[in-house]
């Protein structure tokens, strides 16, 4: 059964980076809307599940969030080397200089597009672990993944296209970023997952992807057009997704 809805999920994953590929010229609403979706992932979703499930504390901070926290760091860190040796690689053939979005590194939108690879990968096996628990669960979960895919899907292209990477290695994160719910489901056929490495993860993950949102996207969404328009692109995303939790609790 797990299986069988993640299909659903390969759907929505697919339908989410077709939109982000169909709106290009309005660049900064899209982006816009994709950070308030990572926005509204990683503050209603994520944290939340990531401190219910992860809750023991270290020095008085509850791990879930020190692992936020270190998501973050380590975004941002790898984000500087790749961007420090990019600019040193085109010194060396004297292409640097100019700044801007043409001094971004494409390997740091093939990262962040594998990330969400990665937590696709998880939601599909958080979907047969649900199932695992009953089948009240696997349904409660079952619609806040297929839901939220969609937005997945969406920010996977949308975070590899930002960086300057093709439109064929965009699509080809995307089409991994379907199928890895579907890996995942099936995968729970074989093994029973823990509850606590589960929210550990959650919890450096939703780092990483607030710091794609706010240092990233929502910057070069404003950058050329600060218009009121974006900005109910950007409210309107973390809208959606309240409404999806909202729904599926």
């Amino acid at each position: 059964m797990a299986v069988i809805v993640a299909l659903g999920a390969f759907l929505m994953t697919l339908a989410g980076g077709w939109t982000a590929q169909r709106v290009t010229d309005r660049r900064h609403l899209v982006l816009g809307l994709a950070g308030g979706l990572m926005l509204g992932v990683v503050g209603l979703d994520l944290l939340p599940e990531a401190l219910d499930a992860a809750g023991t504390e270290v020095f008085g901070v509850p791990a879930a969030l020190l692992l936020f926290v270190a998501g973050f760091l380590t975004t941002h860190v790898v984000e500087r080397l790749l961007a420090v040796r990019q600019a040193a690689h085109g010194a060396q053939d004297g292409t640097g200089g100019g700044g801007g979005r043409g001094d971004r590194a494409p390997q740091v939108g093939l990262t962040a597009a594998a990330a969400m690879v990665g937590h696709s990968l998880m939601d599909g096996v958080a979907l047969g672990a649900a199932f695992q628990v009953g089948g009240g669960m696997g349904v409660a979960v079952a619609l806040a993944v297929i839901t939220h895919d969609f937005a997945d899907g969406f920010n996977t292209y949308t975070l590899a296209s930002l960086y300057g990477n093709d439109r064929r290695k965009a699509t080809a994160m995307l089409v991994a970023d379907a199928l890895a719910p579907v890996v995942g489901a099936a995968s729970t056929l074989l093994f029973t997952l823990p509850e606590e490495p589960l929210g550990a993860y959650l919890g450096f993950f939703g780092g990483a992807l607030l710091y794609l949102a706010a240092a990233e996207i929502l910057p070069e969404a404003h950058h050329d057009h600060p218009a009121l328009s974006t900005l109910l692109c950007t409210t309107g995303g973390v809208g959606v997704i309240w409404l999806v939790v909202g729904i599926a609790e």
